[in-house]
């Protein structure tokens, strides 16, 4: 299973794809998709046209994006709501599953404490994934946000076989 993590932004959008496996995770691809317009709806429309082109060109199954959380600048938080919509709305246009995590959440599931900084969660992602040398930290965000739906998707799967 190919899953495509998105740390959406306003100016730069991350993503990241690994893919999940009885073997464990394996990195495939990250990036991310910087916005050069200056007129927001064209920002949107660059965030949508990057995400669909992402997907055509990697093929995954399972899109996981970070929800909104709330920033001290109302109007920072709107533009990074529409933002996160373009994204998703790309997404289901392909007509890939979305699954939404919180912030809290990805780095509870990756470091093991929800108020862990950004550089803890980049070196966790790089020994998840058997990284080596520097990646860009809108990147490292979106693969954690992948990683974390794996983690999810064995967990529930796990809860399911003892269910039965």
């Amino acid at each position: 299973m190919h899953i495509l993590g998105i740390d959406p932004g306003s100016r730069i959008t991350g993503y990241g794809i690994i893919d999940c496996s009885a073997q464990g995770l394996r990195y495939v691809i990250s990036g991310s998709i910087r916005i050069n317009a200056d007129y927001f709806p064209d920002r949107l429309k660059q965030i949508f046209d990057g995400i669909i082109s992402v997907v055509h060109t990697h093929r995954p199954d399972h899109v996981a994006i970070e929800q909104v959380f709330m920033h001290k600048n109302a109007d920072s938080a709107l533009k990074l709501g529409q933002a996160r919509g373009a994204a998703i709305c790309a997404a289901q246009n392909t007509g890939l599953p979305v699954s939404e995590y919180a912030a809290r959440q990805v780095k509870q599931a990756l470091v093991g404490k929800g108020n862990a900084d950004k550089l803890q969660v980049q070196h966790m992602v790089k020994i998840l994934l058997n990284l080596q040398g520097s990646l860009q930290i809108d990147a490292s965000d979106a693969l954690a946000i992948a990683v974390c739906h794996a983690h999810t998707q064995q967990t529930a799967n796990r809860l399911r076989g003892v269910a039965r």
